[in-house]
Protein backbone atom coordinates (compact mmCIF):
# COMPACT_ATOMS: atom_id res chain seq x y z
CA UNK A 1 0.00 0.00 0.00
CA UNK A 2 1.26 3.30 -0.98
CA UNK A 3 1.60 5.73 1.66
CA UNK A 4 -0.63 8.94 1.12
CA UNK A 5 1.25 11.95 2.28
CA UNK A 6 -0.55 15.51 2.28
CA UNK A 7 1.53 18.66 1.84
CA UNK A 8 -0.25 22.25 3.30
CA UNK A 9 2.17 24.54 1.93
CA UNK A 10 1.15 27.69 0.20
CA UNK A 11 4.04 28.52 -1.34
CA UNK A 12 3.86 27.05 -4.83
CA UNK A 13 7.35 26.69 -5.92
CA UNK A 14 7.95 25.04 -2.89
CA UNK A 15 4.56 22.46 -2.84
CA UNK A 16 5.80 21.36 -6.40
CA UNK A 17 9.34 20.49 -5.49
CA UNK A 18 8.00 18.57 -2.65
CA UNK A 19 5.38 16.73 -4.12
CA UNK A 20 7.59 16.04 -7.32
CA UNK A 21 10.43 14.57 -4.91
CA UNK A 22 7.90 12.52 -2.31
CA UNK A 23 6.49 11.28 -5.35
CA UNK A 24 9.99 9.78 -6.25
CA UNK A 25 10.21 7.95 -3.58
CA UNK A 26 7.08 6.14 -3.68
CA UNK A 27 4.63 8.41 -1.87
CA UNK A 28 0.87 9.29 -2.98
CA UNK A 29 1.14 13.31 -2.40
CA UNK A 30 -1.48 15.62 -2.70
CA UNK A 31 -0.77 19.36 -2.11
CA UNK A 32 -3.24 22.19 -0.97
CA UNK A 33 -2.48 25.76 -0.25
CA UNK A 34 -4.07 26.57 2.57
CA UNK A 35 -5.13 25.84 6.11
CA UNK A 36 -8.75 25.97 5.78
CA UNK A 37 -8.71 23.69 2.98
CA UNK A 38 -6.12 21.04 4.40
CA UNK A 39 -8.62 20.19 7.17
CA UNK A 40 -11.16 19.83 4.38
CA UNK A 41 -8.76 17.42 2.50
CA UNK A 42 -8.16 15.72 6.09
CA UNK A 43 -12.13 15.02 5.99
CA UNK A 44 -12.36 13.39 2.53
CA UNK A 45 -9.39 11.03 2.86
CA UNK A 46 -7.40 10.28 6.35
CA UNK A 47 -3.39 10.97 4.95
CA UNK A 48 -0.91 8.73 6.77
CA UNK A 49 1.58 11.51 7.29
CA UNK A 50 1.05 15.31 7.18
CA UNK A 51 3.61 17.73 6.25
CA UNK A 52 2.30 21.48 7.25
CA UNK A 53 3.86 24.93 6.93
CA UNK A 54 3.45 26.98 10.04
CA UNK A 55 2.32 30.10 8.13
CA UNK A 56 -0.45 29.82 5.93
CA UNK A 57 -3.49 31.53 4.40
CA UNK A 58 -7.00 31.17 6.28
CA UNK A 59 -6.03 28.59 9.35
CA UNK A 60 -2.47 28.99 10.39
CA UNK A 61 -0.61 25.51 10.79
CA UNK A 62 -0.33 25.77 14.99
CA UNK A 63 -4.44 25.88 14.24
CA UNK A 64 -4.70 23.62 11.76
CA UNK A 65 -2.15 21.25 14.14
CA UNK A 66 -4.58 22.41 17.26
CA UNK A 67 -7.50 21.22 15.57
CA UNK A 68 -5.99 17.61 13.94
CA UNK A 69 -5.05 16.79 17.29
CA UNK A 70 -8.66 17.71 19.42
CA UNK A 71 -10.30 15.07 16.98
CA UNK A 72 -10.41 11.92 18.33
CA UNK A 73 -10.23 10.47 14.64
CA UNK A 74 -6.89 12.51 14.12
CA UNK A 75 -5.37 12.48 17.08
CA UNK A 76 -2.67 9.94 16.31
CA UNK A 77 -2.05 11.24 12.95
CA UNK A 78 2.23 11.49 12.13
CA UNK A 79 2.57 15.48 11.24
CA UNK A 80 5.64 17.06 10.74
CA UNK A 81 5.80 20.56 10.73
CA UNK A 82 7.89 23.27 8.05
CA UNK A 83 8.37 27.02 9.01
CA UNK A 84 11.19 29.65 8.26
CA UNK A 85 11.14 30.15 12.31
CA UNK A 86 14.35 29.12 13.75
CA UNK A 87 13.89 29.84 17.44
CA UNK A 88 13.86 27.54 20.28
CA UNK A 89 10.61 29.00 21.54
CA UNK A 90 9.17 28.63 17.75
CA UNK A 91 10.18 24.93 18.08
CA UNK A 92 8.95 23.88 21.27
CA UNK A 93 5.60 25.58 20.52
CA UNK A 94 5.00 23.90 17.43
CA UNK A 95 6.11 20.50 19.30
CA UNK A 96 3.93 21.26 22.17
CA UNK A 97 0.98 22.12 19.70
CA UNK A 98 1.01 18.03 18.74
CA UNK A 99 4.04 17.91 15.69
CA UNK A 100 5.58 14.80 15.70
CA UNK A 101 8.79 16.41 14.41
CA UNK A 102 10.12 19.93 12.93
CA UNK A 103 12.27 20.85 10.13
CA UNK A 104 13.49 24.84 9.62
CA UNK A 105 13.71 26.26 6.21
CA UNK A 106 15.71 26.00 3.99
CA UNK A 107 15.86 22.03 4.60
CA UNK A 108 17.37 19.48 2.09
CA UNK A 109 14.90 17.24 0.54
CA UNK A 110 17.20 14.14 1.44
CA UNK A 111 16.57 15.40 5.36
CA UNK A 112 12.93 15.73 5.01
CA UNK A 113 12.47 12.16 3.15
CA UNK A 114 14.52 10.38 6.59
CA UNK A 115 12.13 12.47 8.46
CA UNK A 116 9.15 10.71 7.02
CA UNK A 117 10.64 7.39 7.19
CA UNK A 118 11.51 7.95 11.25
CA UNK A 119 8.25 9.29 11.71
CA UNK A 120 6.18 6.64 9.98
CA UNK A 121 8.55 4.13 11.06
CA UNK A 122 7.87 5.10 14.70
CA UNK A 123 4.15 5.78 14.75
CA UNK A 124 2.70 3.83 12.14
CA UNK A 125 5.35 0.80 11.54
CA UNK A 126 3.02 -1.03 9.47
CA UNK A 127 3.40 1.17 6.57
CA UNK A 128 7.83 1.18 6.90
CA UNK A 129 7.81 -2.59 7.52
CA UNK A 130 7.68 -5.11 4.47
CA UNK A 131 5.84 -7.59 7.07
CA UNK A 132 3.64 -6.71 9.27
CA UNK A 133 1.73 -9.18 11.82
CA UNK A 134 -2.33 -8.35 13.47
CA UNK A 135 -3.48 -11.30 15.59
CA UNK A 136 -2.49 -14.36 13.63
CA UNK A 137 -2.72 -12.89 9.76
CA UNK A 138 0.57 -11.94 8.80
CA UNK A 139 0.87 -9.83 5.24
CA UNK A 140 4.34 -9.94 3.35
CA UNK A 141 4.69 -6.73 1.04
CA UNK A 142 7.50 -7.78 -1.39
CA UNK A 143 6.67 -11.68 -1.27
CA UNK A 144 2.88 -10.13 -2.16
CA UNK A 145 1.76 -13.37 0.36
CA UNK A 146 -0.58 -13.73 2.98
CA UNK A 147 -1.03 -16.39 5.90
CA UNK A 148 -3.30 -16.78 8.70
CA UNK A 149 -2.36 -19.34 11.33
CA UNK A 150 0.75 -20.37 9.28
CA UNK A 151 -1.67 -21.58 6.92
CA UNK A 152 -1.34 -19.90 3.60
CA UNK A 153 -4.25 -17.26 2.24
CA UNK A 154 -4.76 -16.79 -1.66
CA UNK A 155 -5.78 -13.27 -2.62
CA UNK A 156 -6.35 -11.56 -5.32
CA UNK A 157 -4.55 -8.07 -6.02
CA UNK A 158 -7.54 -5.69 -4.50
CA UNK A 159 -8.19 -8.21 -1.84
CA UNK A 160 -4.62 -8.18 -0.95
CA UNK A 161 -4.82 -4.00 -0.96
CA UNK A 162 -7.78 -3.77 0.82
CA UNK A 163 -6.62 -6.32 3.59
CA UNK A 164 -3.28 -4.08 3.39
CA UNK A 165 -5.02 -1.07 3.95
CA UNK A 166 -7.46 -2.56 6.82
CA UNK A 167 -4.50 -3.93 8.56
CA UNK A 168 -2.79 -0.78 8.87
CA UNK A 169 -5.72 0.71 10.91
CA UNK A 170 -6.75 -2.27 12.89
CA UNK A 171 -9.95 -1.47 14.86
CA UNK A 172 -11.40 1.94 12.64
CA UNK A 173 -14.25 1.64 10.82
CA UNK A 174 -14.01 2.81 7.58
CA UNK A 175 -16.97 3.31 4.91
CA UNK A 176 -17.44 1.93 1.65
CA UNK A 177 -16.87 5.52 -0.11
CA UNK A 178 -13.16 5.89 2.12
CA UNK A 179 -12.40 2.29 1.10
CA UNK A 180 -12.70 3.21 -2.17
CA UNK A 181 -10.27 5.57 -2.41
CA UNK A 182 -7.83 4.35 -0.21
CA UNK A 183 -7.73 1.34 -2.60
CA UNK A 184 -9.15 2.07 -5.86
CA UNK A 185 -7.87 5.47 -5.80
CA UNK A 186 -9.98 8.57 -5.90
CA UNK A 187 -10.00 8.86 -9.59
CA UNK A 188 -11.33 6.01 -10.43
CA UNK A 189 -15.21 5.73 -10.60
CA UNK A 190 -16.29 2.21 -9.03
CA UNK A 191 -19.84 1.92 -7.23
CA UNK A 192 -19.61 1.45 -3.75
CA UNK A 193 -21.44 -2.15 -3.42
CA UNK A 194 -18.36 -2.96 -5.04
CA UNK A 195 -16.58 -3.02 -1.85
CA UNK A 196 -19.05 -5.32 -0.41
CA UNK A 197 -18.09 -7.95 -3.11
CA UNK A 198 -14.35 -7.74 -2.54
CA UNK A 199 -14.53 -7.67 1.13
CA UNK A 200 -17.10 -10.81 0.75
CA UNK A 201 -13.97 -12.65 -1.31
CA UNK A 202 -11.42 -11.68 1.54
CA UNK A 203 -13.50 -12.91 4.03
CA UNK A 204 -14.12 -16.46 2.59
CA UNK A 205 -10.37 -16.66 1.89
CA UNK A 206 -9.35 -15.71 5.59
CA UNK A 207 -12.16 -17.70 6.92
CA UNK A 208 -11.61 -21.60 6.90
CA UNK A 209 -14.72 -21.81 9.28
CA UNK A 210 -14.01 -22.55 12.41
CA UNK A 211 -11.94 -19.15 12.51
CA UNK A 212 -13.38 -15.96 13.89
CA UNK A 213 -14.52 -13.33 10.74
CA UNK A 214 -11.70 -10.49 11.56
CA UNK A 215 -13.72 -8.35 9.28
CA UNK A 216 -16.71 -6.60 11.02
CA UNK A 217 -19.50 -5.33 9.47
CA UNK A 218 -20.91 -1.98 11.06
CA UNK A 219 -24.20 -1.48 10.27
CA UNK A 220 -25.00 1.98 8.19
CA UNK A 221 -20.92 2.52 8.75
CA UNK A 222 -19.05 0.21 6.94
CA UNK A 223 -15.77 -2.28 7.90
CA UNK A 224 -13.12 -2.57 9.92
CA UNK A 225 -10.41 -5.02 11.16
CA UNK A 226 -10.99 -6.37 14.68
CA UNK A 227 -9.19 -9.64 15.88
CA UNK A 228 -9.91 -8.93 19.61
CA UNK A 229 -12.58 -10.68 21.73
Amino acid sequence: MTPYILVIEDEDALATLLQYNLQKEGYEVVISSDGEDGLMQVDERLPDLVVLDWMLPKVSGIEVCRRLRSRAETRNLPIIMLTARGEESDRVRGLDTGADDYLTKPFSMTELVARIRAVLRRIRPGLAEDRVAHGDIVIDRVAHRVKRGGREVHLGPTEFRLLDYLMQHPGRVFSREQLLDAVWGSDVYVEARTVDVHVGRLRKALNTGAERDPIRTVRSAGYSLDLED
